[in-house]
């Protein structure tokens, strides 16, 4: 595209100081300035995964297996799948966790089809849970898909 008050050249955008997780942070920082802890510092992802691990043995999740991510992905350091008995339950359980982690550690977590009830996606950023109904559980197999061939799934309950 050509842009006519710059006599003819080309419109070039104009290019963005985005970080991304491909990025060196200190690249962009001010000299001497400090960095930034990881967010994921193992203390508050490791208070995240027990609060989280209460409020869903609180509200009868049921078969709850505990995924450690470290080493094997960047997206966070521990994935928790469980089930909830209905949509209302799945909804609920959602609903309840989310805020839970609202007010305990002051993050607003990321979700993702709470409306419908049948697999609810809930990012904290250090701990995903996944929250089915049985038969969608089922279905995905997402334990298959993150264990190792020699991990065993132990449901917590």
């Amino acid at each position: 595209m050509k842009n006519p008050s710059a006599g003819g050249k080309a419109a070039r955008p104009k290019e963005d100081n985005v970080l991304s997780l491909h990025t060196d942070a200190s690249v962009h920082a001010k000299p001497g300035a400090p960095l930034m802890a990881r967010t994921s510092d193992m203390t508050t992802s490791n208070a995240v995964l027990a609060a989280i691990l209460e409020s869903l043995e609180e509200d009868k999740a049921e078969d709850i297996v505990q995924i450690d991510l470290r080493g094997k992905t960047e997206i966070g350091d521990h994935m928790i799948i469980c089930s909830g008995r209905s949509t209302r339950q799945v909804s609920a359980i959602s609903e309840k966790l989310a805020q839970k982690v609202k007010d305990d550690f002051g993050r607003s977590p990321k979700i993702e089809g709470k409306d419908i009830g049948d697999w609810v996606l809930i990012d904290t950023g250090d701990v995903i849970v996944h929250v089915f109904r049985p038969e969608v559980r089922e279905f995905y197999q997402l334990e298959k898909m993150w264990m190792d061939g020699g991990e065993v799934a132990s449901p917590q309950n």
